[in-house]
């Protein structure tokens, strides 16, 4: 059975460069990954940060969450 990986992002060109090189690369036979653009889903801004999301993007998976580079902090989306 697969695990869930979740990529939070917001669009902005740093967070579309991390998409396609980080969640790309992740073992699609190990994890489902849901990549999530938080400027089209604002409601699921509450869901990122209860998962510990400061900044996106930001990949979480198996309960971690891994910050890639700063294209914007949470607080700034809602």
């Amino acid at each position: 059975m697969r695990q869930k990986a979740v990529f939070f992002h917001a669009g902005c060109p740093v967070c579309v460069a991390a998409e396609q090189q980080v969640a790309e690369a992740i073992d699609r036979q190990r994890f489902e990954v849901e990549v999530v653009h938080l400027g089209e889903a604002s409601a699921r801004i509450a869901e990122a940060r209860a998962a510990g999301v400061n900044s996106v993007p930001a990949l979480v998976m198996q309960g971690q969450v891994f910050h890639i580079n700063h294209g914007a902090a949470l607080s700034d989306l809602g």
